[in-house]
């Protein structure tokens, strides 16, 4: 079993795992409409993965953790950066990145596409396709408070 985190502000804790942010906003890995939702399989990852959008001067004061446990059984394919185009860590994300997310989504095959991270590429975010039957299996634990360290923002 693997444990995957996700920072949410605490109005999305309910359901975080649902892809709603990524179906009305798409991401690197999924393009608008396609529902995934984005966990990092350190929670130091998912820290650095959600700090990277915060606006520094207005940071949320309502933040949680989530975390999931994935069983080992549950389908999943994994990409490394080898398979990657080389340019998928450019900024913003080539278009191109977004059909992978997507084509794994539309294809329902796995629950999960494990890919490396933009950010700290030898750690993994993890892809969970809310509408795969497997999806069921994954246990989403309590919403915890989560806070930045003051120093993030100076």
């Amino acid at each position: 079993m693997i444990r995957v985190y996700r920072i949410v502000r605490q109005p999305y804790s309910n359901t975080p795992l649902d892809g709603e942010g990524s179906y009305r906003f798409g991401g690197r890995w999924s393009s608008p409409g396609t529902r995934v939702a984005y966990a990092a399989g350190h929670l130091s990852l998912a820290m650095i993965e959600y700090f990277v959008h915060i606006e520094v001067s207005d940071p949320p004061k309502d933040l949680v953790v989530v975390a999931a446990d994935i069983p080992d059984d549950v389908s999943r394919v994994v990409l490394t950066a080898q398979a990657l185009p080389s340019n998928w860590r450019q900024v913003p994300a080539p278009p191109g990145l977004a059909l992978i997310g997507d084509s794994f989504a539309a294809e329902r095959k796995s629950a999960i596409l494990v890919l490396p991270s933009a950010l700290v590429p030898s750690e993994s975010n993890w892809l969970v396709n809310p509408l795969h039957p497997e999806f069921a299996e994954i246990q989403v634990h309590p919403a915890e408070p989560f806070h930045y360290d003051s120093r993030f923002f100076t």
